[in-house]
């Protein structure tokens, strides 16, 4: 009788949304192979590697493990938990944004300083705050719930928290994180049921805002402006984007091969990184894009999916924290793919699950065990057992 119990608590593969773990799976793999490919040439010519062309697959690998291993150990706190301590999570992440920009604690890469350094690694706190975003966004939308058709008490207070913390990002500057993290804040005002003529006037003001951002800083003038034809000048503010969409180019249906891509060469800045889908494209066509896209689209489907489910349960927290992880997976990877392709301005943003980052990888791990965790307490829940 003891050992029938044991069998009946333990978590069963019915506990789990086995689509949407190998569809994470399948964006880790996909990622380590292309980061070896697009980064061999990088790190073998490079001093600071130590001439080793296995320098950022092994890195990277090493990343993924310590974000599996994390995402292990975050899948056992139930989501509760987390709507416990949103605040004091978002503190801590505006804390580390500010520390970012202090002379001597914040590292500072390519004219931007985004990194705090750890000795052994560098921790971009961009990355940990678009996690604690969702986390207070969905806090703070299912408090202010019976309000949400003030605008003084609840579309106001998130405005006044994020343009805070949007102008710490800006500072750094990080426009990239800045759109997805005000992306995942109003997204989940919107899904939480806030009032219809606040969005309203949001989509009014969101152009003016974001052109006054872009007129105000000459550097972000000078990336749109290259966007917008990058062979006008291809070998100064259009360098990286035309090469870009050169490697496309060469890609076609079924790319011209794994490991062949010219573009990585030394032609493409930052292959492994921001423009890894770029190397994607160039490597394994048009067929090897869309598999990324799918992989993409079932992952945030099914985050939608999850957030319904438990909106049904009435679990109102887990739903908008569910549908806030699909807002910012797909608003990243929109962004980035969308860049990489010419359609979007130049931005520093990775590819999500893909990108060669320690803080990206493991902060992307970590979400989508709070995802799964979710997903799990919603099958216990909906069969009358406790989470």
């Amino acid at each position: 009788m003891v050992s029938l119990i044991k069998t009946r608590s333990r978590p069963s593969l019915a506990n789990f949304d086995e689509l949407l773990i190998w569809a994470f799976i399948g964006l880790l793999a996909i990622g380590l192979v292309m980061v070896y490919s697009s980064s061999i040439a990088t790190a073998e010519a490079s001093r600071f590697t130590g001439n080793n062309p296995s320098y950022y697959l092994m890195r990277h690998g090493v990343f993924i493990l310590v974000g599996v291993i994390a995402g292990l150990f975050v899948f056992q706190v139930p989501v509760q938990m987390w709507q416990n301590f949103a605040m004091p999570l978002f503190l801590i992440g505006g804390v580390m944004l500010v520390l970012v920009l202090i002379p001597h604690i914040g590292k500072e890469v390519n004219g931007s300083r985004r990194w705090l350094s750890l000795w052994i690694i560098n921790l971009q706190p961009s990355e940990l705050m678009k996690l604690f975003a969702v986390l207070y966004a969905a806090d703070f939308t299912v408090r202010k719930g019976n309000v949400g058709h003030l605008f003084t008490k609840s579309f106001l207070p998130m405005f006044a928290v994020m343009a805070v913390v949007g102008s710490l990002l800006l500072l750094e500057p990080d426009m990239g994180a800045f759109v997805v993290i005000f992306s995942i804040a109003f997204c989940t005002l919107w899904l939480g049921g806030f009032n219809l003529k606040v969005f309203i006037l949001l989509l009014m003001a969101l152009p003016v805002a974001f052109a006054a951002l872009i007129v105000s800083s000459p550097y972000r003038m000078q990336r749109v402006i290259g966007f917008m034809d990058p062979w006008a000048d291809a070998y100064g503010k259009g360098y990286q984007l035309s090469h870009s969409l050169i490697a496309f180019g060469r890609g076609e249906w079924l790319g011209v091969g794994l490991g062949a891509s010219v573009e990585k060469l030394f032609y493409l800045p930052e292959a492994h990184t921001d423009f890894l889908m770029a190397v994607i494209a160039e490597e394994l066509g048009l067929v090897g894009v869309t598999a990324v896209l799918a992989l993409f689209a079932l992952v945030v489907v099914r985050a939608f999916q999850i957030g319904r489910h438990a909106a049904f349960l009435e679990r109102n927290y887990s739903a908008l924290v569910a549908q806030g992880i699909g807002i910012w997976i797909g608003v990243q990877a929109m962004i980035n793919i969308g860049v990489n392709m010419g359609v979007l301005p130049t931005k520093g943003l990775t590819l999500p699950f893909l990108s060669f980052g320690g803080s990206g990888i493991v902060v992307n791990c970590i979400a989508a065990a709070v995802l799964l965790r979710v997903d799990y307490e919603n099958r216990r829940v909906a069969r009358g057992m406790p989470v």
